[in-house]
Order: C-alpha cells, then sequence, then structure tokens
C-alpha cells in the first residue's frame, strides 16, 4: 500500500486513505489511485473533480439527481 509518508509507491495524505484503498478495491493502479485521492485534498481539487464526474456522468447520457 501507498504510504501516508511518501516512500517506493508515492504519496496519500492520511485524511485520503479511505479513498484511496477504496479506488485499489475497485481495482485501480497504486500510481493512479494515489493522484486521484490526493487530488480530493483541497477544496479546488474536490471540486475540480466534482465538474469532471458531473461531465462523465452527462456524456453518458445519466440523469441528474
Amino acid at each position: 500500500m501507498v504510504s501516508d509518508r511518501g516512500g517506493r509507491y508515492g504519496f496519500v495524505y492520511r485524511s485520503r486513505q479511505k479513498v484511496y484503498r477504496a479506488l485499489r478495491r475497485k481495482g485501480m493502479s497504486k500510481s493512479r489511485a494515489a493522484r486521484i485521492s490526493n487530488e480530493g485534498f483541497t477544496r479546488a481539487g474536490r471540486s475540480l473533480m466534482a465538474r469532471k464526474a458531473a461531465k462523465t456522468r452527462q456524456m453518458r447520457g445519466r440523469k441528474r439527481r
């Protein structure tokens, strides 16, 4: 697993470990899961992720709740 202090596989903030583990359970690679989980560390990062997710849902034809 990726440590919260860096090391061989990268770095994941301590507060984002649950997100990282959830992505890994879904089969995502270590580096990609670390990158995505760390993106949500700041408010700006979470906002960016939310916009990207909304755009993806719209492109796939899913309706907004």
